[in-house]
């Protein structure tokens, strides 16, 4: 799974590009896990100019019409998930297909050897770390770092934005999805019964108690945890510390070595529970049809006021 992945950059890239990304190899051969996936301004900065490394903003278009950092191309969650279904009861915000995807990497100048820096513009964090889930199921996991903090950290570290969009260019992909980083509805059940499995729920807590309704059940999936995703941020949307997201976890129920499976209203919100959980060293799994789908199968529910289901 995700830990057997983690190579260091050396290994996985020629002798000309390991130089490139020398400070990332460094931390990586240290064995820190959120230096693997986490990256900042500062290293950004050294590194932008590195030929194979490709940004990706997401957010508002908008927004990324008017700043963005140079170089960065433009990308929406939606556009790395299913089309969206006219019928009302149809999942939202499911993987895409795998050659959909390759294609739209590729148009972004993505190739197999390239270094995948995604961050947030103006909206939350959520949908940065969707993809930079979606990128780590498609196989480009070791590949692929968040900027922590977004495009707000970058402009605080006094780094230039513009309005400019980088010229297209066409890259070389030959994805592998990793199919065991999501779970269904039948391997959710099996997980709450299992030791060295915890699962989290990362919405807020009204709907995890049950104190706010439901679209169609209300409540959570009996043996979750709530870990709702703001825990994992600051108040300038950094990261927290390590020590910071063991209490948060460990609170939800979260053992060392446990394995973490996420699940939220739709799949957005638990990636940014999933991200911290790996910075931890964690392996992750995502329920990705989450609450709507446990719901719309009639499944059981648990609210805070009974120990029943309901």
């Amino acid at each position: 799974m995700i830990s057997t992945m983690r190579l260091t950059f050396t290994s996985i890239c020629a002798a000309s590009l390991s130089m490139c990304f020398g400070c990332v190899s460094e931390q990586e051969q240290t064995g820190d896990p959120r230096a693997e996936i986490l990256v900042g301004a500062e290293w950004l900065a050294e590194h932008i100019d590195d030929p194979e490394l490709v940004m990706l903003h997401v957010g508002d278009s908008a927004d990324y019409a008017a700043e963005h950092i140079p170089g960065a191309h433009y990308i929406t969650r939606d556009q790395i998930s299913q089309p969206r279904s006219d019928d009302p009861n149809a999942l939202v915000l499911e993987l895409p297909e795998p050659a959909d995807l390759e294609q739209l990497l590729e148009s972004h100048g993505i190739s197999d050897a390239s270094r995948i820096v995604v961050y947030w513009g103006s909206e939350w964090v959520s949908p940065a770390t969707r993809v930079v889930l979606t990128l780590d199921w498609a196989g480009l996991g070791e590949h692929t770092v968040l900027l922590d903090g977004g495009i707000e950290a970058w402009k605080r570290a006094g780094q230039p934005v513009t309005d400019v969009a980088p010229t297209a260019t066409q890259g070389t992909l030959s994805l592998s999805p990793q199919a065991e980083l999501i779970v269904d509805v039948e391997s959710v059940r099996q997980f709450s019964d299992q030791p060295g499995y915890a699962l989290v729920d990362a919405r807020s807590y009204e709907y995890f108690s049950g104190a706010r309704e439901g679209r169609v059940k209300t409540g959570h999936i009996p043996s979750a945890g709530s870990t709702h995703w703001m825990e994992m941020v600051d108040d300038s949307l950094m990261f927290k510390s390590a020590e910071e997201l063991v209490h948060v976890f460990r609170e939800a129920g979260v053992e060392p070595g446990d394995t973490v499976v996420g699940y939220c209203h739709i799949g957005q919100y638990a990636t940014v529970a999933l991200f911290a959980a790996r910075t931890l060293g964690h392996e992750v799994r995502l329920y990705d049809g989450s609450f709507q789908d446990w719901a719309s199968r009639d499944m059981p529910v648990q609210v805070e006021s009974t120990t029943g289901n309901m």
